[in-house]
């Protein structure tokens, strides 16, 4: 989700688990420092630089603590105190926690893991460090482009990648074989084959999505938007341009959706993700726009009426544009008035190495934002779903890039919802760019 995270990984038996964990240790040693397996659990505190790392909490087989402490045994030179903070679902709440340590500029937490949404804001008060001496253009282009993009402020990288989701197209390969049909690249064949689903009575809905007045509605837009070549706002991030042609033409879509080729429930506009996946779960629509926890959902027998009928496709497009699914997941930074960079450095360097991002896929249900990450065999054959993202996430966009994105966000949401309700696409737009434009200009 945009704002949490399931684990998509079915249990592992305990044996199993645990030569996991035995192979990640014993393939940590490219850490600083010598591989140090037999390392006593506690090194006297004297004999390592001390600092600390700040997460959400997330859930699976393992803990993020868990992967600290096996960071912990793989060398001798840092110590890390891992601080759990709220799950990414009381995204509020961490947001809050992060705000008041790193505003105290007292260099705690060293490390911190962000929403890709708070990354402009930490670097634009002067709290996130700049990376790129450490981690030049060679290391971050084997991450996938977008989330560099996401993580780059002021053409500073003051982020690096942790995990992605996006967001993406469901639809039931049962229904779209009775049809005929193939899954469809364009907004013109989703609703074609969706009003033809319904029209032959085999599901209530065509096609359900996330309307409500909240930051789902954002990313919804962002893919819409974004996959007829428009944006919100302009390249230099100084003006709004929500009421640009393109993006006109992207919001007047999805009220149709609802209001002409009613392949969507008006109910849509009250729905974030879950209402919106239930239907869909329950065997109810042909298509729905979410994000990866979902597919977990539909694959278990006790949630869902459609085990084993689900597909996933990339987000469908204009003509003449591409798909776009919008960027989610945490992204880690390091506290520009730390006082042992080198030391979060050499964590923050490990936490996002090849290794650890598939331990993370494995035992998380995290999925890896190195590219090379999704081909390795292991992944494969336990996760096969996440490895078939990787064309999903290959395309994915960034929400507006802006330090004041938590101002930006809340009128883009207020104007595209009154659109949607009201049908004056153009005039609401209007209304929502000036304030847009206000705010990033201000």
């Amino acid at each position: 989700m945009s704002d949490g995270h399931t684990s998509l990984i079915p249990d592992l038996s305990a044996s199993k688990a645990g030569q996991s964990r035995r192979k990640f240790l014993q393939g940590a040693g490219f850490a600083a420092g010598a591989l140090a397996l037999g390392l006593p659990r506690r090194a006297r505190a004297a004999d390592r630089t001390e600092i600390t790392f700040a997460s959400a909490k997330f859930f699976g087989k393992e803990t993020v603590g868990q992967v600290v402490d096996a960071y912990n045994q793989a060398q001798s030179k840092v110590h890390v105190t891992y601080i759990e903070l709220p799950p990414p679902s009381s995204s509020t709440e961490v947001h809050q926690a992060l705000v008041q340590q790193l505003a105290r500029r007292n260099g705690t937490p060293d490390v911190f893991t962000q929403d890709v949404v708070w990354i402009a804001e930490f670097a634009g008060a002067g709290w996130a460090m700049a990376l790129d001496e450490y981690f030049n253009p060679s290391v971050q282009s084997q991450y996938f482009p977008g989330l560099i993009a996401a993580c780059t402020y002021n053409s500073k990288l003051t982020a690096l990648p942790w995990f992605v989701d996006s967001g993406m197209l469901y639809y039931r390969k049962d229904l779209l074989d009775g049809a005929g049909a193939k899954p469809p690249e364009t907004w013109d064949d989703l609703v074609t084959i969706a009003q033809g689903i319904q029209k032959s009575g085999k599901a209530d809905f065509g096609y359900l999505w996330q309307g409500k007045q909240a930051e789902v509605l954002v990313c919804d837009l962002v893919e819409a938007i974004a996959s007829n070549g428009g944006s919100i706002l302009t390249s230099d991030g100084k003006k709004g341009a929500l009421n640009d042609d393109k993006a006109v033409a992207a919001v007047q879509f999805l009220y149709d959706t609802i209001n002409k080729s009613k392949i969507s429930p008006s109910d849509v506009l009250s729905w974030d993700e879950e209402p919106s996946r239930q239907p869909f779960t329950a065997g109810r629509a042909a298509f729905l726009r979410n994000w990866s926890y979902v597919y977990g959902i539909a694959q278990d027998k006790s949630a869902s009426s459609v085990v084993d009928k689900v597909g996933v496709v990339p987000l469908p497009h204009f003509a003449g544009g591409k798909s776009a699914a919008c960027l989610g997941g945490y992204q880690y930074g390091i506290n520009a008035a730390s006082k042992n960079k080198e030391a979060a450095v050499d964590f923050l360097t490990w936490m996002s190495s090849p290794e650890t991002q598939l331990h993370f896929a494995l035992q998380l249900g995290i999925a890896p934002t190195r590219p090379e990450v999704f081909d390795n065999a292991q992944l494969g054959k336990e996760q096969p779903f996440m490895q078939q993202l990787k064309s999903v996430f290959t395309g994915a966009t960034p929400r507006p890039v802006t330090p004041k994105y938590a101002q930006v966000t809340l009128a883009i949401q207020s104007g595209v919802s009154k659109a949607l309700v009201s049908g004056n696409i153009k005039a609401e737009l209007d209304a929502a760019n000036e304030k847009i434009t206000s705010i990033v200009a201000g």
